[in-house]
């Protein structure tokens, strides 16, 4: 039965941080805070616990979209190939934020249920609770989006215990989460697409854009 944690979000204490931590390095699959819903999630090094996030989400795991939290920029070069100038500059700007970029994965981004993941999707979350975690941990981890039998995102750490003590091993509670999932970008070589406008604001990386980019990105919703 997994355990409720409650952990404040403007400042994580350190020693349930390392709790969280010591869940993960032994296999284990949590459901944290981000800046926009409560994902789930695991180490992302770990094949088993990520078979058992996709169990749980019911996803096959050759055909899972692989997406995970990083500390800072910094690791995005490790896990991310080839990223263009002009998207780092992108990047630079709208992180830490409620953004996910779709790239190029290195050879340093594991298989997920023996398949090779050509694209990744990368996010460093401006929220204290997941980025120190993986701090701690020293590797990324996964991050799919919590959801109820309804179908509908889930924001209530109570009611996530009460539908996933039996499947996950430690839910934290930092409060309620948002309903809105974090807007989706596709960055290949130098182009920038817009798959999902979610939580995150384009504007925050506007000036960055071409006018090319920024006409086709900063679409007002009729």
């Amino acid at each position: 039965m997994a355990e409720l944690l409650k952990i404040h979000p403007d400042n994580p204490q350190e020693s349930k941080i390392q709790k969280v931590v010591e869940v993960l390095r032994n296999g284990g699959v949590i459901i944290y805070p981000t800046d926009t819903v409560y994902g789930i999630g695991c180490d992302f090094t770990n094949a088993k616990a990520v078979e058992k996030v996709c169990k749980i989400k019911g996803i096959d795991p050759k055909k899972m979209h692989l997406s995970f939290i990083c500390y800072d920029l910094s690791d995005i070069s490790l896990y991310a190939h080839r990223v263009s100038n002009h998207v780092f500059k992108v990047m630079k700007k709208a992180l830490p934020g409620a953004f996910t970029f779709i790239l190029d994965s290195s050879n340093k981004v594991p298989k997920v249920g023996g398949v090779k993941k050509k694209q990744v999707g990368i996010r460093v979350p401006d929220h204290k609770i997941p980025r120190m975690i993986v701090q701690e941990l020293g590797n990324p981890i996964v991050t799919t989006s919590v959801y109820g039998k309804d179908g509908k995102t889930m924001t209530d750490p109570s009611l996530m215990k009460e539908e996933y003590e039996h499947q996950v091993d430690l839910i934290i509670d930092a409060g309620m989460g948002d309903i809105q999932a974090s807007t989706v970008i596709r960055c290949i070589e130098d182009n920038i697409i817009l798959l999902r406008q979610g939580l995150g604001d384009i504007e925050k990386f506007a000036d960055v854009l071409s006018k090319e980019e920024a006409e086709s990105l900063l679409v007002e919703e009729e």
